[in-house]
């Protein structure tokens, strides 16, 4: 892909951003699904790693290299007409303009970046650490002339079984993203709490991403409580693979 085509990609990803309330961004793993969502109509896409690494027979978390993943999310993003955003996991252990020039040079136009580092244990980075993260990512990308969009996610939420106890916490780690240059923030694991959705929501200035079930969550709660922006993460695979089931159920010896 040429980079004026990846320039207006991404021009394109912002712009859909600000149209949309909420953009809903399939979660996609090959070229069939990635062709699949495209031809339903919808104007962009996530590859996400852990459907991509199912995919491939390989771990999530980072239980592939970033060349590894390059590779694989090429001809993904080569297949379709609208804008690809990746989920790069925490980075694997590369530095943030290594992320960008490779996430450029295969034809993406977004990044995922999470603050869980799988290559170092599986350890949370500090609230200043993942937003100097994101601030390098957001330099190498304004350095190489693409206006790629940033998705900042904090997997704080995660770390207890009530996850109202990091509310200060996490608002606090995503107004540091949002300084450091995210376009969006997406704090995982609350996707079934209004309460925290809405509080984080009204915290930030930019769109909130949420994860979602294709066929248990519905739209239209999101809308109301003013979530930006939709991925589904493996969740869309997962309801693939039960419908999948069904199908072939009968057909069994």
């Amino acid at each position: 892909m040429d980079f004026r085509t990846t320039v207006e990609r991404a021009e394109r990803l912002k712009q859909l951003h600000a149209e949309h309330q909420p953009l809903v961004l399939p979660t996609v793993w090959d070229v069939w699904s990635a062709r699949t969502a495209a031809d339903s109509g919808f104007p962009a896409l996530t590859i996400g790693s852990h459907p991509l690494a199912d995919s491939r027979g390989a771990d999530d978390h980072e239980g592939q290299t970033l060349e590894e993943v390059l590779a694989a999310v090429r001809p993904i993003i080569a297949a379709v007409d609208v804008p690809v955003s990746v989920d790069l996991e925490a980075g694997y252990g590369h530095e943030p303009v290594d992320l960008v020039a490779g996430l450029i040079e295969v034809g993406g136009v977004g990044l995922n970046i999470e603050d869980t580092v799988h290559s170092d244990g599986g350890r949370l980075r500090s609230t200043q650490e993942h937003a100097h993260y994101i601030a390098g990512l957001r330099a190498a990308a304004d350095d190489a002339g693409v206006p790629v969009w940033i998705n900042g996610r904090t997997d704080l939420f995660m770390q207890a079984e009530d996850a109202s106890a990091f509310l200060d916490e996490a608002i606090e780690r995503l107004r540091a993203l949002e300084q450091a240059g995210a376009d969006s923030v997406y704090p995982v694991g609350i996707q079934d709490s209004d309460d925290l959705l809405k509080a984080v929501i009204s915290a930030v200035a930019l769109p909130v991403n949420t994860t979602a079930h294709p066929v248990k969550h519905d739209l239209e709660r999101f809308r109301r409580l003013g979530v930006g922006r939709i991925t589904y993460g493996p969740l869309l695979q997962f309801a693939m693979t039960d419908a999948m089931k069904d199908v072939l159920g009968p057909w069994r010896p």
